[in-house]
This record gives structure tokens, C-alpha cells and sequence, in this order.
């Protein structure tokens, strides 16, 4: 376990820090009550980042997220969200599973309403976090000099490396896959991937330098919390060689 280097959460400009020792004992989606738990009390103050109005039965604030985190936010038995309502004095509308839509957090006081939609984010982010990546951003290395001289380093490696253990031709990336990696996705709905189109559309309008480019475009992946931040700069990588290519994984 990690004391001195928590995890953290970045939501809205802020930092919030989950219980390490609670994340460890998570095992299944039904403990979702458990991870509940383990998530540090989120500050009630006012957060720049959300959009809080009154109505003449109090406030209320809207989100939208994947259906599929939905019952995360439910719980087992409904019982995160009432923790949640009778928690915050709220109260948490949410749509039907498979349908796409907004969460709805309305009370009687504005700070309620926030500490709500604070924790239900931090929710969501803890959960995100666990669904495998299902997209990339890179830039292909399509150029024939680059391919080229990649094939050039592989038939190189091959030839002074041959009697070497599991070095061999099928461990390589096939020429035309060369890519620059830029950072990895969790797009959960489609409307998380045409987020990420008109954000690519966006970057590539108002960003030249390759280095600035990637920089920029990552930073803009992270304040929308499709990418989780790791590094404050990205180290451009192209995989030319992973025993994962394997197609035998008995072969080493």
C-alpha cells in the first residue's frame, strides 16, 4: 500500500484523495456500497466547475455519463444512491439502465446539491478507472522511409539476435501499425467517442508543434476525464517490438 503516495482525483480544479486501503479490498461490481465507503468526504463548498440552479423547489444540477456506470452510481439494492440522498438531503434521479440521459441531483440547499455531484463524480471516476481502454490517440508512422529503415532494425536484430531466447520475427510490429502513442481512452458510449472526434478536429485547427500538439491534446483529454492524468508531459513512444505480437504464446 502506497501511504505516502495516495491515489488522487482530480475533478473541477480539485484534488481529492480515495482511501488506499478500501480500494485494495474491492473485488466485485455488487461491493459497490464498499468502494462507497472508502471514498474521502468531498468537500460541500462551491466548485466553479458546476452548474447549479434554483428553482422555486430549491437547486438543481445535471450530469451525464455512460449508461453503463449507471449502477455504480445505484449500487447494490439501490443502496449507494440512498446513502448518497439521505447523506447530501437530496435527491438523485437517474436513468433506466441501456438509456442514455442526464443525472438529475435536486434539494432544498445549494451546498447538498454540490457535496452530491461531487461524490457522484468521484464515483464515476473511481469506476471509469476500472474498465479496460477501448481506444488511443496516436499518430500513425505511415511515411515508406519509416517503414523502411524499421524493417532494416528488424532484419538487423534478427540476424544478431537469432540465438537469443524468444527473439524472433513474430515479436515485431507489423510495418504499416507504426504509430506514436499519445495516450490511452475509456470511451464508454457514443457520445464519448464523438466528444473525442470534435476534440481531435479541435487540436489539430489550433495546434502546429508536434510536442506542444501532444502536450495540448492530452491536457485537453484530461480536463475532460477521458484520459487520467499520470505525467505533466508526453514521452512519445512507437512499439516496434512487444512478445504480445506472438501469436503462440507457447513459443518463447
Amino acid at each position: 500500500m502506497e501511504v505516502l503516495r495516495p491515489q488522487l482525483i482530480r475533478i473541477g480544479g480539485r484534488v481529492y484523495r480515495k482511501n488506499p486501503i478500501q480500494e485494495q479490498t474491492y473485488q466485485h461490481e455488487d461491493e459497490d456500497d464498499d468502494c462507497y465507503q472508502g471514498l474521502v468526504e468531498c468537500a460541500e463548498e462551491s466548485c466553479e466547475g458546476y452548474e447549479v440552479v434554483q428553482t422555486p423547489q430549491g437547486f438543481r444540477c445535471t450530469l451525464k455519463a455512460p449508461s453503463l456506470l449507471y449502477k455504480h452510481i445505484v449500487g447494490k439494492r439501490g443502496d449507494t444512491r440512498k446513502k448518497l440522498e439521505v447523506e447530501t438531503k437530496t435527491s438523485i434521479s437517474i436513468p433506466k439502465p441501456g438509456q442514455e440521459g442526464e443525472i438529475v441531483i435536486t434539494g432544498q440547499h445549494r451546498s447538498g446539491v454540490i457535496s452530491a455531484r461531487t461524490r457522484i463524480d468521484v464515483l464515476l471516476l473511481t469506476f471509469r478507472r476500472k474498465q479496460p481502454f477501448t481506444h488511443f490517440l496516436a499518430f500513425f508512422l505511415n511515411e515508406a522511409e519509416v517503414q523502411e529503415r524499421f524493417l532494416k532494425f528488424q532484419e538487423e536484430v534478427l540476424e544478431k539476435c537469432s540465438m537469443d531466447h524468444g527473439v524472433d520475427s513474430t515479436i515485431f510490429q507489423n510495418p504499416k501499425k507504426l504509430h506514436l502513442t499519445i495516450g490511452m481512452l475509456v470511451l464508454l458510449s457514443d457520445q464519448e467517442i464523438q466528444q473525442t472526434c470534435e476534440m481531435l478536429q479541435q487540436c489539430k485547427e489550433e495546434f502546429i508543434e508536434l510536442q506542444e500538439l501532444v502536450d495540448r491534446v492530452l491536457e485537453r483529454f484530461q480536463a475532460s476525464g477521458l484520459i487520467v492524468k499520470e505525467w505533466n508531459s508526453v514521452k512519445l513512444h512507437a512499439t516496434v517490438m512487444n512478445t504480445l505480437f506472438r501469436k503462440d504464446p507457447n513459443a518463447i
